[in-house]
């Protein structure tokens, strides 16, 4: 194994005058519709004895991004997972578009301006509809020492200088300042107040959630050309393509490829030998917002004994806080879907206890979840190793990426698609990913304009429109009108209808799981998802009379 490289259509017509406009061409959303009807038609195409480009393995963040990347470019590709788009690592992050300020801090100067350099792309490209300036805040409590506190104010300056030297405006994101105790008990009401001495307030990027953003990935290359194939499980792989198994039928094919990209994180060396990985655990707790009542920051806590390692409480647009994250390594073969240990919700809960006055217990706990990072192998704890991707190359040709973090999605996708052309010695044109914006994408002068409501512009863009549209032909025939398909499907449970339908009838939801775990992210507290199972088991048979009926 040798190492390459470190490192619509909508229904407003003015809006789509003004993305022209501002530079942001709309993607064709009948084109990049994922349904169940498009996948067998094109798994028939995959294996019809065609030789396509590239064949990626892995649809999670990065995996998605290598489909758009290189279908961008012009070439022929298939993607396929396993399971689903974002079954893996990418569905279980802070939902943060991370400009790299701790990598700084570690010396790793190129991963933190890469960083930078990746969440303004996002931020203001890719997918402004799915990110926000998240204002974070770090408490100066008693445990925190004047010299603490001047080392992460000095922090604070260096990553507003990575942000300048990326390129992102203070429009974007605000310059960091010092807040006085009384401004800072008013951003987080909870905060324990004896003894605080004021606060550092600094602004990063939030998501509105990581697998929408694999989604937005996934249907964008669709509508460039890929060929997206969930349940479809590669049983053996070259650097000629690979057999594969129909993971609904049964069936088994040979798939041949140009090149191939192994994208699968975590599982990337159950693939390819040599691919040596150390992965570490990162868990979060899911709060229901009553349980740090009022809460508008980010608050950040000094994890004890480390110098610069916090537990962050996340506050969601959705009545949830997510707590996390730890950093523990894991042994043996990974599983699907990790669990959290006990110790780690007892760490989570101690350390972001310390800084508020009500203390948050186990009983708080709505639900609890965890990932596992694909970290290279090295010396030392896994808290401490690189987040630096690398491209590797095995001997027969397979190209797999590992390492890296989901800010840097799209700079690995274009490192990994740069290496397989070279290998391949395939032509195609330059990256194109720097400037192309996702389906639902617009400046966000555009999306405040969007006759939608504001749940749904935040969650799919320009789109909105349409998802309401869409569930009115699918549930109206059914008795459904507006107000039902914009209620929530369960008391507490902010999620409607139409985005139920939505993810069947545009995002290649299968099933009940795809909907309420990845799609819609409800099953994030296990009580929400029981709740909301019946709404999405109606959706999915909606969907499935429609598209039964004639024509």
């Amino acid at each position: 194994m040798t190492t390459d490289r470190t490192t619509d259509r909508t229904t407003d017509s003015s809006a789509i005058r003004q993305v022209s406009a501002a530079g942001h061409q709309q993607t064709n959303r009948s084109d990049s519709a994922l349904t169940a009807g498009r996948r067998a038609r094109e798994l028939a195409e995959a294996t019809d004895g065609r030789t396509v480009d590239l064949l990626v393995v892995g649809l999670g963040v990065t995996g998605a991004g290598v489909a758009l990347d290189a279908a961008s470019r012009g070439l022929s590709v298939v993607a396929v997972d396993a399971h689903d788009l974002a079954f893996g690592t990418s569905r279980w992050s802070s939902k943060l578009v991370h400009g790299g300020l701790r990598y700084l801090a570690n010396g790793q100067l190129g991963v933190a301006h890469e960083s930078a350099v990746e969440r303004g792309i996002l931020m203001t490209r890719t997918a402004p509809h799915l990110t926000r300036a998240l204002p974070m805040l770090i408490p100066l409590t008693p445990g925190v020492t004047r010299a603490q506190a001047a080392l992460a104010r000095t922090g604070l300056v260096a990553g507003d200088l990575l942000r300048a030297g990326a390129g992102t405006s203070r429009a974007v994101l605000p310059r960091p300042r010092r807040l006085s105790a009384t401004e800072a008990a008013a951003l987080a009401p909870g905060l324990r107040t004896p003894g605080l001495r004021g606060g550092l307030l600094s602004w990063d990027g939030q998501l509105e959630d990581d697998a929408r953003l694999v989604v937005a990935l996934a249907r964008t290359a669709a509508a460039h050309g890929a060929r997206i194939l969930t349940r479809t499980r590669v049983t053996a792989l070259t650097g000629a393509g690979a057999e594969i198994r129909d993971e609904l039928t049964g069936t088994t094919h040979r798939l041949a490829a140009r090149a191939v990209v192994n994208a699968a994180g975590v599982w990337a060396g159950g693939l390819v030998p040599g691919v040596t990985l150390r992965p570490s655990r990162g868990t979060h707790l899911v709060l229901r917002a009553a349980s740090l009542p009022g809460l508008a920051v980010a608050v950040m806590a000094p994890v004890p004994g480390e110098g610069n390692r916090f537990v962050f409480a996340l506050p969601q647009p959705d009545g949830l806080v997510y707590v996390g994250l730890t950093d523990e390594p894991v042994q043996g073969d990974p599983p699907d879907v990790p669990i959290p240990s006990e110790g780690e919700v007892e760490f989570l809960l101690d350390v972001i206890g310390s800084v508020f006055r009500r203390r948050v217990t186990r009983e708080d706990v709505a639900g609890a979840y965890a990932g596992l990072r694909p970290l290279l192998d090295a010396d030392g704890r896994t808290a401490d190793l690189s987040r630096r991707h690398a491209v590797l190359t095995s001997p027969d040709g397979v190209v797999t990426v590992v390492g890296g973090k989901l800010t840097t999605y799209r700079r690995m996708a274009e490192d990994a698609v740069d290496v397989a052309l070279a290998r391949a010695g395939l032509a195609a044109g330059p990256c194109r990913t720097r400037a192309l914006p996702a389906v639902g994408a617009a400046p966000r002068a555009v999306l405040e304009a969007v006759p939608a409501p504001a749940r749904l512009v935040r969650r799919y863009g320009v789109e909105a429109p349409a998802v309401l549209a869409s569930a009115r032909a699918v549930g109206g025939p059914a008795g459904l009108d507006d107000a039902a398909l914009l209620a929530p499907v369960a008391a507490g449970v902010p999620c409607t209808p139409a985005e139920l339908l939505w993810g069947v009838t545009h995002e290649g939801a299968l099933d009940v799981d795809d909907l309420l775990d990845r799609r819609t992210r409800i099953g994030l507290v296990p009580a929400d998802r029981e709740a909301a199972h019946a709404a999405a088991e109606r959706a999915l048979a909606l969907a499935a009379a429609v598209s039964a009926a004639p024509r």
